[in-house]
């Protein structure tokens, strides 16, 4: 599961609000009383109810103990009939755990066969989502009777957590293990897709079509998938296994460059898990309104419409790619090996998360992969965290545990695991764990016995203190010089509460030349001497940045132009960029952040971009000619975008020829980014250009144009700014965009548009809906009371019928 990373504080301020306030409970492995065998599913739709039809044939046997009763989880269902072998069964069923009466005893390891005839009602569920899966009613049906002609009709599936047991009877539990089976009867025009392999389709003489979709090996209930929908197949492969991608007909030009990195990403998981893919095929799906990022469904992957991208996004970035990475390795750690609880959720995401730096570095280069990192721990630093053991047996609700600790800092972790035993020794780790536990299920411990086995090295101290604590080191570090000899000490004082034990790496710089130290840090008080030949121009302590902390150390501003010069990892060229940008007064500060603008890695020259100031800019003419240079040549359009930013912010007439230039771009970022600059220069050409965008394109760069149309105050475009309000708002973590959309909420609110205020309303009762878990629902209908309030001070023609849209929207939210 990859959880989708821009939900703010203006939402989580609610979820934790909530969470706060319930104690935690002991949480560990749900007791095995059944072993689940083999599910056998026969299923159909009622689109106008949201309803499926089912049938199942569950194989079951005790596993250890006799039995005469199974418990099932069955949520919110309908239940028809169960038998075996033609006798009727009796039951207990109170819409959440259904319980048989088995005919006699069974004994251990001996297998029966249960026939369930059953009407799921997903909208009847009554377990509630998390932050990271914003619902959990398992079967999802989008637009069903086609009354919105915007969206495609579909349906979809998420099982995670314990959620496939909204559409089918089973041991809803992530250490549980079966193969199975599904017919799919859906009207012919939709395509479907399931785990495991399409054996045959055969065509109904009503209009329908049944298609079967076998899966013979072993994966946890909440990794069952089915997808129905108008998608187009594009296809690709992996050796002799399918890669497929189904896509909506408008995206298919595009699939394979949205997707098209999958089949060397199993290629390269292969290689250095030493386990090659280990299943029949790899098929990935976007189904609209879906409740996360993506999810790692057996064989068929799931993605969020945010996978849709055209190609003038697509030459910025692949903003999925870092998802599909995520999915494709849980192939790995999540579904042949399982966490056997959500206690030891790390098992599953921690990987994943760590898959995608794994990635990065292969694909782009260790600064590429270092910068991801560092965004991955600033999420988990910025976060209510600290406190948090990545192994956590407490907690008030099993969806809690998909938060940054789980996935960001248990990332981070990997990493300095890595670090410490050497790649060759930590890929062998995970090959070893992965095939000790094969189709079966792992827990932190089972881990460290397989990194141990591997490297002869003892690592309960590493687990003890990352996996079943919490918190990191907060460093206070000082140097003491002797001149005399020649040396430096470098004092190490931990001021945490918690004791950490870790390997540390230090850089003494002399000149450009840097010497790396690796000392053992073991104590909270701890001091190291290292000889130099002249007097060091910095040290730069986690010089590699492999250790997740907290540093606090007195350096002046030499240190950091020396930093941002000659230091080797991004995250302390970052940190000394944003450290001297705010004293550009000095000339070798701002020399240096030039000089930055230049830099190998892009978004160190995007950073240095950012923060050059230009004020005086007729002293600053060659930085200017440079920076046009990059506006037009960099190799990375988003470069590109950030030097045209920045020149605009100077309204220089003499600049107009670069911003024509991005005006005719193939990238969207420089495109939106020249819009608002030309704007300030021509007014004319920037709007009229604006006017003649295709709509997609209009919606893509929103911002620049929402920009561009309050000032001008244009109220032609009042209807295009509405239908973005709720997500500059409140889902932009940019403050400024956040701003920009409070200012075009309150015109809306006030004007006369009635259209506007129409799809400003579909806006708000749609956020509403969506985040309704986090009380969202509640901001909406404060919102749409404060449009009544601003309608009922403004002198307008459509002021009745304003306020009646208004309160329909309202009466939606309070259903």
């Amino acid at each position: 599961m990859k959880f989708q990373k821009f939900l703010t504080l203006s939402i989580l301020f609610f979820t934790l609000s909530i969470f706060s306030q319930s104690s935690t409970v002991y949480r560990g492995e749900k007791d095995k009383v059944h072993d689940l065998v083999h599910t056998k599913l026969k299923v159909d739709f009622n689109f106008k109810e949201k309803q499926l039809n089912g049938e199942e044939w569950l194989t079951l046997k005790p596993h250890f103990y006799k039995t005469d009763k199974v418990t099932l989880d069955a949520k919110a269902m309908l239940i028809h009939k169960i038998t075996m072998n033609k006798q009727s069964l009796n039951y207990n069923y109170d819409d959440f755990k259904l319980i048989i009466d088995l005919p006699r005893v069974y004994n251990k390891n001996e297998e029966f066969t249960i026939y369930i005839k059953y009407t799921a009602r997903p909208e009847k569920v009554k377990q509630k989502g998390s932050t990271a899966i914003t619902s959990a009613k398992g079967l999802y049906f989008i637009n069903p009777t086609g009354l919105d002609k915007k969206k495609p009709i579909q349906i979809w599936t998420q099982g995670e957590t314990e959620a496939s047991s909204c559409w089918f009877p089973t041991i809803d539990s992530p250490n549980q293990k079966t193969s199975q089976e599904i017919y799919i009867t859906v009207p012919n025009k939709f395509v479907t897709l399931s785990n495991g392999k399409l054996e045959k389709q055969t065509k109904n003489t009503n209009g329908t079509r049944t298609d079967y979709w076998n899966f013979t090996q072993k994966h946890a209930p909440y990794l069952f998938f089915m997808g129905v929908g108008e998608y187009e197949i594009v296809k690709d492969s992996y050796k002799n296994i399918p890669v497929d991608y189904y896509v909506e007909k408008k995206y298919a030009p595009f699939a394979k460059d949205i997707f098209g990195n999958t089949p060397e990403m199993l290629a390269f998981f292969s290689k250095i898990t030493g386990v090659e893919y280990p299943w029949n095929k790899y098929a990935q799906i976007v189904g609209r309104d879906y409740v996360s990022g993506a999810m790692e469904n057996t064989t068929a992957v799931i993605h969020g419409e945010k996978a849709y991208q055209t190609p003038g996004q697509l030459i910025d970035e692949n903003i999925q790619e870092n998802t599909i990475a995520h999915e494709a390795f849980h192939h790995w750690f999540g579904d042949l090996v399982t966490a056997e609880s959500w206690s030891n959720l790390t098992v599953n995401e921690s990987f994943a998360n760590y898959s995608e730096y794994l990635w990065r570095e292969y694909k782009y280069g260790k600064n590429d992969a270092d910068a991801h990192l560092l965004e991955d721990i600033e999420g988990y630093k910025n976060g209510q965290n600290y406190d948090k053991h990545l192994v956590r047996f407490n907690y008030h609700d099993k969806e809690d545990m998909f938060d940054a600790v789980s996935y960001n800092k248990g990332g981070a972790i990997l990493h300095m695991l890595r670090n410490y035993l050497g790649d060759e020794a930590f890929y062998a780790g995970l090959n070893n764990y992965l095939t000790t536990h094969k189709y079966s299920t792992g827990e932190a411990h089972q881990l460290r016995l397989a990194f141990e086995e591997i490297s002869g090295k003892d690592l309960n101290w590493f687990f003890n203190q990352w996996y079943f604590n919490s918190g990191h080191p907060k460093l206070e570090i000082s140097y003491d010089f002797n001149k005399l000899r020649k040396t430096v000490t470098v004092n190490i004082i931990q001021t945490q509460e918690n004791e950490f034990k870790f390997p540390f790496a230090i850089d003494i710089f002399e000149g450009s030349k840097a010497t790396r130290h690796t000392v053992f840090v073991d104590g909270k008080d701890a001091s190291f001497s290292f000889p130099y030949i002249k007097q060091p121009n910095l040290i730069q302590v986690n010089a590699d940045g492999v250790l997740l902390c907290d540093v606090l150390e007195n350096k002046v501003l030499s240190d950091y132009i020396h930093q941002l010069k000659y230091a080797n990892n991004y995250m302390h060229k970052k940190e000394a960029l944003l450290e001297v940008a705010t004293k550009q007064d000095d000339k070798k500060v701002f020399d240096a952040i030039a000089n930055a603008m230049n830099d190998d890695f892009y978004k160190i020259r995007i950073l240095a971009l950012q923060n050059i100031n230009l004020a005086y800019k007729n002293s600053k003419r060659k930085v200017i000619e440079n920076i046009m240079k990059i506006a037009v040549n960099d190799a990375k359009t988003l470069v590109q975008a950030t030097a045209i930013e920045t020149l605009g912010k100077l309204t220089d007439p003499e600049l107009k020829s670069v911003f024509e230039k991005g005006l005719q771009s193939k990238s969207y970022s420089v495109l939106g980014k020249s819009l608002v600059a030309m704007y300030y220069i021509d007014k004319d050409l920037a709007i009229k250009k604006s006017k003649t965008l295709p709509a997609e394109v209009k919606r893509i760069i929103a911002t620049p144009l929402t920009r561009i149309y309050l000032e001008e105050n244009d109220e032609d475009e009042l209807t295009f700014i509405a239908s973005n309000v709720m997500s500059g708002m409140y889902l932009s973590q940019n403050k400024k965009i956040q701003s920009l959309y409070k200012k075009a909420f309150d015109k809306i609110a006030k004007s006369n548009n009635t259209v506007a205020l129409s799809n400003l309303a579909d806006d708000i009762v749609s956020k509403g809906i969506q985040f309704k878990q986090y009380n969202f629902d509640k901001v909406g209908i404060n919102l749409l009371r404060q449009v009544v309030q601003k309608q009922k001070t403004a002198n307008l023609s459509n002021r009745s019928k304003n306020i009646e849209i208004i309160k329909t929207a309202m009466a939606k939210l309070l259903e």
